[in-house]
């Protein structure tokens, strides 16, 4: 489906410092900002020492999602991208937040990893202050993770994604409130020793401009701005001298800045720690504040899927020549899943995005034949289940992993148990369709199956050959029945005659 002039979108971040939403109206071609809502929920700080968030972060959250789900209330479903970053990556009992947070937003909740965080970020920068010459740099310092992207267009070069951010420096270094220099030093000296591994690779690439985005750097150079350190931007100059009154300061409940909100007060010593030692480790003279951010990024995310314009196509395509996919058996195996798909869509109540699903997996079922053949259906797992994947969840992946590891063989039940609840039952059915395509083009001829009639139940599906071609191919009502009793063990019933 394509998006109209007139439709609207919205995207939700659930960062580490702030849950952000944005809400934007596509009119001729061009993307328009009608709404914005923030909230410093602060969940990262509810994190205690084994990585479990706190009932009072989770309520905060939950809170926040509350008033969000009004807002959007009449947006479209298909329309609305939510995702969780860096806190809730790390979360141990990030899932049972989660399954109350979609029920508080009325909305999934898609984590994201590090490097579709970055990727998205780079994107909504790119969209804010287009520039096809240029190569930037990108920075993003979030609560809890920091984003650094090189990219040209709307294309990134490299992309990391850090575990330092102005919630957990905060916490770790100024924790009680005090600020001195020696405190200082050792942010900065931690903010370096996460960035060592990336430095000189970035430096090597270069850039031509700078730009920081979210909260924390538009917090920084307001700061300046205000204090008359510098104009809209943030220099090696006025960071040193930011740092100084930070110091002179004494203490978090003392900085008197003006251009600094009082929510922003207590995580603001960290993220100048963060950012004076990317300034000090990459040799940055002058940085650029832009408007555009992970939330942007989400936006036109959504936009290109409504346009036919999904970048996780290119990622399955990248990965399967990646891996030496056979491309023939690879389309021999999507037609039939289709036709499977197309007869059993409105009794099984498929939508677009399992229609995807089942394709990619289809393209990549092969994968792990880079590997070796014995067990390859495990080896594609792995693979699928550990690559950077642009614009793909770790949900999104994991069920895409999930069916690739299943779609042979004995039926994986134990593994299949960690697919989420609400979700299980689709992948099931997905799964079953990709096992039978797959047995059905198990001599990988050139030959065109016969006619194919296929009727579903609940937990059934039947198909019925044309003609007496089934007596004809004996070894693949061998291979059928085998898949029949595969799939008893999930209670599933095959049927074919």
């Amino acid at each position: 489906m394509n998006s109209r002039s007139g439709d609207t979108f919205a995207a939700v971040d659930l960062g580490s410092n702030s849950f952000h939403m944005v809400v934007a109206k596509l009119e001729d071609d061009q993307v328009r900002t009608i709404d914005r809502l923030k909230d410093m929920v602060r969940i990262a700080s509810g994190l205690d020492g084994d990585n479990n968030l706190s009932e009072e972060a989770m309520a905060r959250g939950l809170l926040c999602l509350r008033r969000f789900a009004q807002r959007i209330r009449e947006v479209p479903p298909a329309h609305v991208k939510a995702v969780g970053t860096n806190t809730l990556r790390l979360a141990r009992n990030g899932a049972d937040f989660i399954h109350q947070a979609r029920a508080a937003l009325g909305h999934n909740i898609d984590i994201i990893s590090g490097q579709e965080e970055a990727r998205l970020v780079f994107s909504g920068v790119a969209h804010a202050v287009y520039d096809k010459s240029e190569t930037r740099l990108v920075i993003d310092i979030g609560g809890g993770s920091t984003e650094i992207i090189i990219g040209k267009g709307f294309r990134p070069k490299v992309a990391e994604s850090l575990y330092m951010g102005c919630v957990n420096v905060s916490q770790r270094f100024f924790g009680n409130g005090a600020i001195s220099a020696k405190r200082l030093r050792a942010a900065i000296l931690f903010a370096r020793t996460e960035l060592e591994s990336v430095e000189n690779d970035y430096r090597r690439i270069g850039w031509d401009t700078v730009l920081g985005s979210s909260g924390t750097i538009r917090s920084i150079a307001g700061v300046i701005t205000a204090q008359g350190w510098g104009e809209g931007g943030i220099s090696r100059a006025s960071i040193r001298t930011l740092c100084k009154r930070l110091v002179a300061a004494g203490h978090i409940d003392q900085i008197q800045l003006q251009g600094l909100s009082e929510r922003r007060r207590p995580v603001f010593v960290g993220g100048v720690a963060i950012l004076c030692a990317i300034i000090n480790a990459l040799g940055i003279k002058q940085i650029q504040v832009s408007d555009g951010a992970l939330r942007e990024g989400l936006i036109h995310e959504l936009i290109g899927r409504r346009q036919n314009r999904d970048i996780r196509q290119a990622s399955v395509a990248d990965l399967a020549a990646r891996y030496g996919v056979d491309q023939k058996q690879a389309r021999r195996v999507e037609k039939t899943a289709l036709t499977l798909y197309e007869q059993v869509s409105k009794l099984w109540r498929f939508d677009t995005s399992d229609r995807k699903l089942l394709l990619w997996s289809a393209c990549l079922h092969e994968l792990g034949l880079a590997i070796a053949h014995a067990q390859y259906q495990r080896h594609g797992a792995y693979l699928l289940s550990n690559s950077d994947m642009a614009g793909f969840s770790r949900r999104e992946q994991f069920n895409l992993s999930m069916l690739v590891r299943a779609h042979r063989r004995k039926f994986p039940a134990l593994e299949f148990s960690q697919v989420a609840p609400d979700e299980r039952e689709k992948i099931l059915r997905l799964t079953v369709l990709l096992r039978v395509s797959y047995v059905l083009n198990r001599s990988r001829s050139e030959v065109s199956l016969p006619r194919l009639r296929v009727d579903a139940d609940a937990n059934q599906l039947s198909l019925r050959f044309a003609g007496d071609w089934l007596d004809e191919h004996p070894l693949t009502r061998a291979d059928l029945t085998a898949e029949a009793e595969c799939l008893q063990a999930v209670n599933f019933r095959l049927d074919f005659s």
